[in-house]
């Protein structure tokens, strides 16, 4: 690091009180400039591999942790009987997210045993919770480090500790750490990329407990941003998407400058990668000069993620959403009018505590007036240490796959009906790689996120072609190439 701090003091299990504590310390920008000469060559003749589970953060996450092992000479593999070292990068977010991840430490007792060597570790998330970290050490003492989302860049020194240490290593910072640049990453494809512009969430949603285990709001330099996507165009990546718990919050804890999400956008508008996308947003900072600059178009998709949760202001207020379905409707209006070609996604979770049947009745009409293309729908589980998990969960569980097998009903409709209107369009295409179910057959984004199938050559992977929907369906859209559309055989 180019700036050396004294770390001695963060090497503690997390405490959930720090972690929502929110302070006014000013945070660094420190640069990753080199793996310790030590341990720039320990990996040479060995692999790795990282396990990720939940969302696109922790994707980005792994792709730095990757890019850290292979500066210190490991190699990656997907079998793993092979890995000297193993990483589970894990969610915190619900609870079956959690049942994963032990059930795959379990399993993962035995090749310890075979493999006394094996560098077993957690990170991400659930890392930072101290009832996880307690469990750990109580149930699976095979595991070799622990370390949090606020220290990744400090792997390599982990991993030396884990390396030549009898015992288990615990770093987890509870308050957040600094923005750290230059980190390394391993993408996969050459193709899209993420890129993180903020890290942290201040909005402490009561069901939520990601405030507490990624941190206060804290922005990228706007300069430090546009040059990696400018870094990325040179490279020919066609797609970046920016990430942060709550893009629309960027920029707010900026102290000499005036630059928010709109302003990042509307520079990033004028760098030459075909399509930008922007998760997850958060309504309540979505302002009017974010939906300006995103009505300008170009290289900003026409595909919004707008989380609602609930259509209901009543159960919106108990969840500490910070807006109500007015409001909310109010924005959705705006970006129709904006975007006149939008399409809208979101997140709803049924069966939130004290959640009634009118309630529930409210979200499937806000469902239905705003008419999403798809959605990721959720029951209420809770999470230990959130506000939400003292109220009583009073909903049955019946009651809630019932309102959910509903929401899901309604939500097919509309997605069907609105891909059948793309019936006989031609729509561009990004080309992805070949269909899970079937090498013959070619996959692809449309510029809205909508998967597409279509017979070609594999030497179009990574390009961007029109595609003439033939075959809509309700989560994929079925359809020939343009140039070969007098000869093509349609997908089955």
């Amino acid at each position: 690091m180019s700036q050396e701090k004294d770390y001695s003091r963060y090497f503690t299990a997390p405490d959930l009180k720090q972690a929502k504590k929110r302070g006014k310390e000013s945070i660094q920008v420190l640069q990753f400039n080199e793996i310790p000469p030590e341990m720039q060559q320990v990996g040479v003749g060995q692999k790795y591999m990282i396990q990720t589970y939940g969302c696109q953060m922790n994707e980005h996450d792994s792709e730095t942790m990757a890019g850290i092992l292979e500066q210190m000479g490991y190699e990656e593999t997907t079998e793993t009987s092979e890995a000297d070292v193993i990483l589970l990068n894990t969610c915190a977010i619900r609870e079956n997210a959690e049942d994963k991840v032990f059930g795959g430490l379990g399993r993962l007792k035995a090749l310890k045993l075979e493999k006394p060597n094996l560098v077993l570790g957690v990170c991400g998330c659930m890392s930072q919770e101290e009832s996880v970290v307690n469990r750990i050490l109580k149930s699976y003492q095979h595991v070799d480090m622990i370390f949090g989302t606020h220290n990744i860049h400090r792997l390599p020194h982990l991993l030396q500790n884990a390396l030549y240490s009898k015992e288990m290593v615990i770093e987890v910072w509870s308050k957040e750490g600094d923005v750290i640049e230059n980190l390394p990453k391993k993408r996969s494809d050459g193709l899209r990329a993420w890129v993180n512009i903020m890290y942290g969430c201040d909005k402490f949603c009561t069901y939520c407990i990601v405030p507490y285990t990624r941190g206060k709001e804290r922005s990228r330099r706007p300069e430090d941003v546009l040059q990696e996507i400018r870094d990325l165009a040179r490279l020919g990546y066609k797609e970046v998407t920016l990430l942060g718990q709550n893009v629309n919050a960027y920029g707010k804890d900026f102290e000499d400058m005036e630059y928010r999400f709109g302003d990042l956008m509307d520079d990033v508008r004028k760098i030459g990668i075909p399509r930008v996308r922007f998760t997850t947003s958060h309504p309540r900072d979505f302002d009017d000069h974010l939906v300006e600059v995103l009505g300008k178009g170009g290289n900003l998709v026409e595909h919004i993620h707008l989380p609602v949760q609930s259509g209901s202001s009543e159960v919106l207020k108990l969840m500490a959403r910070k807006y109500d379905r007015e409001r909310y409707l109010e924005l959705v209006g705006k970006l129709k009018k904006a975007v006149p070609n939008v399409v809208l996604t979101t997140d709803i979770i049924v069966g939130f505590p004290g959640e009634t049947d009118e309630q529930f009745e409210e979200t499937l009409s806000l469902v239905k007036e705003v008419e999403y293309d798809s959605a990721f729908t959720f029951i209420y589980s809770p999470r230990e240490g959130t506000p939400a998990a003292k109220m009583q969960d009073d909903v049955p569980m019946e009651v809630k796959k019932e309102r959910l097998q509903r929401l899901n009903d309604a939500l097919n409709e509309i997605s069907l009906r609105k891909n059948e209107a793309l019936r006989g369009q031609v729509v561009e295409v990004l080309v992805e790689g070949e269909s899970k179910k079937n090498a013959e057959v070619l996959s692809g984004r449309t510029r809205t996120n909508k998967l597409v199938h279509f017979r070609g050559s594999k030497d179009l992977i990574g390009k961007m072609v029109q595609v003439k929907i033939e075959a809509p369906q309700t989560w994929i859209l079925k359809g020939v190439l343009v140039d070969e559309e007098q000869s093509a055989t349609p997908v089955a």
